[in-house]
Protein backbone atom coordinates (compact mmCIF):
# COMPACT_ATOMS: atom_id res chain seq x y z
CA UNK A 1 0.00 0.00 0.00
CA UNK A 2 1.49 3.25 -0.88
CA UNK A 3 0.73 6.03 2.12
CA UNK A 4 2.96 8.43 0.91
CA UNK A 5 4.68 10.24 3.64
CA UNK A 6 3.74 9.39 7.10
CA UNK A 7 4.49 10.47 11.07
CA UNK A 8 4.24 8.39 13.76
CA UNK A 9 4.19 9.96 17.35
CA UNK A 10 4.12 9.12 21.21
CA UNK A 11 4.93 10.14 24.33
CA UNK A 12 9.03 10.34 24.28
CA UNK A 13 9.50 9.00 19.99
CA UNK A 14 8.89 10.43 17.31
CA UNK A 15 9.42 9.71 13.42
CA UNK A 16 8.99 10.28 9.69
CA UNK A 17 9.39 8.53 6.94
CA UNK A 18 9.35 9.99 3.04
CA UNK A 19 7.66 7.48 0.57
CA UNK A 20 7.65 8.93 -2.87
CA UNK A 21 7.17 7.91 -6.11
CA UNK A 22 7.60 11.48 -7.96
CA UNK A 23 10.90 12.72 -5.71
CA UNK A 24 12.91 9.43 -4.88
CA UNK A 25 15.89 10.91 -5.29
CA UNK A 26 15.97 12.28 -1.62
CA UNK A 27 17.51 11.53 1.52
CA UNK A 28 17.87 13.29 5.43
CA UNK A 29 21.27 15.30 6.20
CA UNK A 30 21.95 16.75 9.73
CA UNK A 31 22.23 20.43 9.94
CA UNK A 32 22.93 22.32 13.57
CA UNK A 33 19.56 22.52 14.83
CA UNK A 34 17.54 20.20 12.63
CA UNK A 35 16.85 17.20 9.89
CA UNK A 36 16.66 17.87 6.84
CA UNK A 37 15.58 16.59 3.63
CA UNK A 38 16.60 17.36 0.28
CA UNK A 39 17.76 16.11 -2.76
CA UNK A 40 20.06 13.81 -3.30
CA UNK A 41 23.47 14.79 -5.26
CA UNK A 42 22.42 12.84 -8.45
CA UNK A 43 18.67 14.79 -8.61
CA UNK A 44 17.10 15.85 -11.68
CA UNK A 45 16.69 19.18 -11.19
CA UNK A 46 13.37 20.78 -10.15
CA UNK A 47 11.47 23.80 -9.07
CA UNK A 48 8.81 22.16 -6.75
CA UNK A 49 8.80 23.75 -3.61
CA UNK A 50 7.65 20.61 -1.69
CA UNK A 51 10.77 18.02 -1.43
CA UNK A 52 13.46 20.15 0.54
CA UNK A 53 12.18 20.82 4.11
CA UNK A 54 13.20 20.55 7.76
CA UNK A 55 11.96 17.39 9.02
CA UNK A 56 12.94 17.03 12.88
CA UNK A 57 13.11 19.94 15.26
CA UNK A 58 14.72 20.38 18.73
CA UNK A 59 11.96 23.32 20.15
CA UNK A 60 10.61 24.63 23.08
CA UNK A 61 12.15 26.65 25.49
CA UNK A 62 14.74 24.68 26.77
CA UNK A 63 14.63 22.08 23.82
CA UNK A 64 12.41 19.34 25.66
CA UNK A 65 9.82 18.82 23.07
CA UNK A 66 10.78 17.71 19.15
CA UNK A 67 8.34 18.30 15.76
CA UNK A 68 8.40 15.67 13.36
CA UNK A 69 6.50 16.93 10.05
CA UNK A 70 6.42 16.35 6.33
CA UNK A 71 6.87 20.00 5.28
CA UNK A 72 7.57 23.93 5.74
CA UNK A 73 5.35 23.59 8.42
CA UNK A 74 7.99 22.23 10.83
CA UNK A 75 9.62 25.52 11.49
CA UNK A 76 6.82 27.41 12.09
CA UNK A 77 5.46 25.24 14.74
CA UNK A 78 8.75 24.74 16.29
CA UNK A 79 8.97 28.55 16.55
CA UNK A 80 5.63 28.52 18.12
CA UNK A 81 6.93 26.51 20.84
CA UNK A 82 9.88 28.49 20.91
CA UNK A 83 7.85 31.10 21.99
CA UNK A 84 5.62 28.96 24.44
CA UNK A 85 2.65 27.97 22.87
CA UNK A 86 1.54 24.34 24.21
CA UNK A 87 1.92 22.03 21.69
CA UNK A 88 -1.38 21.76 20.77
CA UNK A 89 -1.98 25.51 19.91
CA UNK A 90 1.69 25.54 18.13
CA UNK A 91 0.46 22.56 15.53
CA UNK A 92 -3.28 24.16 15.50
CA UNK A 93 -1.86 27.42 14.50
CA UNK A 94 0.82 26.64 11.94
CA UNK A 95 -1.17 23.99 10.42
CA UNK A 96 -4.10 26.43 9.87
CA UNK A 97 -1.85 29.16 8.03
CA UNK A 98 0.03 27.07 6.15
CA UNK A 99 -3.07 24.74 4.80
CA UNK A 100 -2.99 21.70 2.77
CA UNK A 101 -0.04 21.79 -0.41
CA UNK A 102 -1.28 23.21 -3.31
CA UNK A 103 0.19 20.76 -5.40
CA UNK A 104 -1.91 18.53 -7.77
CA UNK A 105 -2.99 16.11 -5.32
CA UNK A 106 -3.43 18.27 -2.06
CA UNK A 107 -1.08 16.77 -0.53
CA UNK A 108 -2.29 16.83 3.47
CA UNK A 109 0.41 18.47 6.25
CA UNK A 110 1.02 15.96 8.90
CA UNK A 111 3.18 16.68 11.56
CA UNK A 112 3.92 15.94 15.01
CA UNK A 113 5.32 17.28 18.58
CA UNK A 114 6.52 15.10 20.96
CA UNK A 115 7.49 15.23 25.01
CA UNK A 116 8.74 12.79 27.13
CA UNK A 117 5.28 11.90 28.72
CA UNK A 118 2.70 13.02 25.93
CA UNK A 119 2.64 13.19 22.02
CA UNK A 120 0.46 15.45 19.68
CA UNK A 121 -0.61 14.57 16.51
CA UNK A 122 -2.30 16.67 13.65
CA UNK A 123 -2.74 17.18 9.49
CA UNK A 124 -4.45 19.39 7.61
CA UNK A 125 -6.12 18.30 4.38
CA UNK A 126 -8.58 19.98 2.37
CA UNK A 127 -11.25 18.93 4.08
CA UNK A 128 -10.20 19.43 7.86
CA UNK A 129 -7.99 20.11 9.97
CA UNK A 130 -7.46 17.44 12.77
CA UNK A 131 -5.14 17.75 16.19
CA UNK A 132 -5.26 15.47 19.20
CA UNK A 133 -3.08 14.59 21.78
CA UNK A 134 -1.72 11.09 22.10
CA UNK A 135 -0.74 8.60 24.59
CA UNK A 136 0.43 5.83 22.21
CA UNK A 137 1.98 5.47 19.18
CA UNK A 138 -0.30 6.69 16.41
CA UNK A 139 0.52 7.02 12.73
CA UNK A 140 -1.42 9.81 9.99
CA UNK A 141 0.13 9.76 6.53
CA UNK A 142 -0.79 11.79 3.51
CA UNK A 143 -2.44 9.41 1.66
CA UNK A 144 -5.01 6.28 2.32
CA UNK A 145 -4.03 7.07 6.32
CA UNK A 146 -4.65 10.71 6.57
CA UNK A 147 -7.08 9.99 9.70
CA UNK A 148 -4.77 9.42 12.98
CA UNK A 149 -4.62 5.92 14.12
CA UNK A 150 -2.79 3.55 16.38
CA UNK A 151 0.59 2.00 14.92
CA UNK A 152 3.07 -0.47 16.86
CA UNK A 153 6.14 1.14 16.87
CA UNK A 154 8.54 -0.68 19.02
CA UNK A 155 11.41 1.15 19.18
CA UNK A 156 13.02 3.00 22.46
CA UNK A 157 15.19 5.32 20.68
CA UNK A 158 15.83 7.38 17.76
CA UNK A 159 17.73 5.19 15.85
CA UNK A 160 15.70 2.41 16.26
CA UNK A 161 12.73 4.48 14.89
CA UNK A 162 13.93 6.16 11.96
CA UNK A 163 15.20 2.13 11.12
CA UNK A 164 11.71 0.97 11.79
CA UNK A 165 9.54 3.43 9.46
CA UNK A 166 11.93 3.43 7.04
CA UNK A 167 11.57 -1.10 6.78
CA UNK A 168 7.58 -0.61 7.64
CA UNK A 169 5.47 -2.60 5.14
CA UNK A 170 4.57 0.83 3.09
CA UNK A 171 5.65 1.18 -0.52
CA UNK A 172 8.31 3.51 -2.14
CA UNK A 173 10.31 3.93 0.97
CA UNK A 174 12.64 6.46 0.62
CA UNK A 175 14.08 7.66 4.17
CA UNK A 176 13.21 8.32 7.50
CA UNK A 177 14.12 10.44 10.95
CA UNK A 178 13.56 10.09 14.40
CA UNK A 179 13.64 12.12 17.16
CA UNK A 180 13.59 10.90 21.24
CA UNK A 181 12.54 13.10 24.04
CA UNK A 182 13.73 11.97 27.20
CA UNK A 183 13.69 15.06 30.16
CA UNK A 184 15.74 17.75 28.66
CA UNK A 185 17.22 16.41 26.16
CA UNK A 186 16.25 15.73 22.27
CA UNK A 187 18.51 13.09 20.36
CA UNK A 188 18.03 12.60 16.65
CA UNK A 189 18.81 9.86 13.94
CA UNK A 190 17.97 9.51 10.71
CA UNK A 191 18.17 6.73 7.85
CA UNK A 192 18.79 6.74 4.06
CA UNK A 193 19.03 2.81 3.26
Amino acid sequence: MYVGRFVVVGPGLGAYRVSSRSFPNRHVTAREDALTVGPTPDAPETDNPYIAYNCVRAAGNDDSLAVVGNGSHVDPIAEKLDLGYPPRDALVTALFALDYEKDDYDTPRIAGVVDDDEAYIGTVRSDALHVERVIEPTLVATYEKDDPEPYPLTADTADAAAREVYDADFEHTVCAAAAEVDGSTVETAYYNG
